[in-house]
């Protein structure tokens, strides 16, 4: 069939020209694909690549470093639409596991010294700390606000301990509390 094909585009002669027109408008149509596919390939590559050589520091311990669309925009050279577009429903394999390209990205919150911390590390710590709680005393958001305050040098404010500790799904302290 594709030998037809190919002796179809090759004869161009007229007397079957309604044949030549039909399998040049496919061919042409084939070309934009090959060429569409090859460009996605190489947006994603270069959204991935950007995003891996952003949050090496991930890779070598672990700890997410804040990271925006505008970020990886920059570093890919390409508009933050098509970051999200690119990142939506896409997973990367690595060393520490399967990951969403999505889950890379966290806003930041100032420490008082040093780089910004993600917001994903804050939601770690808070659901550490309230495993290791003391069950009969557990720690209350403001506590919680606190402790990132002393311990860490992170100002966040209580309502947003609350909003991680709910995407989280654990209740309040005072749903936690156990008596003993």
């Amino acid at each position: 069939m594709e030998r037809q094909y190919r002796n179809l585009l090759e004869q161009k002669n007229t007397e079957n020209k309604e044949a030549f027109d039909y399998a040049h408008q496919k061919y042409k149509q084939l070309v934009w694909l090959l060429k569409s596919i090859d460009q996605r390939q190489q947006t994603v590559r270069l959204v991935t690549e950007a995003i891996v050589d952003y949050q090496q520091q991930f890779f070598d311990t672990g700890n997410l470093r804040p990271m925006t669309l505008r970020h990886i925009a920059e570093m890919a050279g390409v508009h933050e639409s098509t970051v999200s577009r690119t990142t939506t429903s896409k997973y990367i394999q690595t060393p520490r596991g399967c990951f969403e390209l999505k889950a890379f990205f966290s806003k930041g919150l100032q420490r008082a010294v040093g780089e910004d911390t993600s917001a994903t590390v804050l939601k770690q710590s808070i659901r550490e700390w309230i495993e290791e709680e003391d069950k009969c005393k557990p720690l209350s958001d403001q506590k919680i606000t606190d402790r990132f305050q002393s311990e860490q040098g992170i100002k966040v404010s209580r309502r947003a301990v609350a909003k991680y500790r709910d995407e989280l799904k654990i209740p309040a302290s005072s749903k936690r509390k156990r008596f003993a």
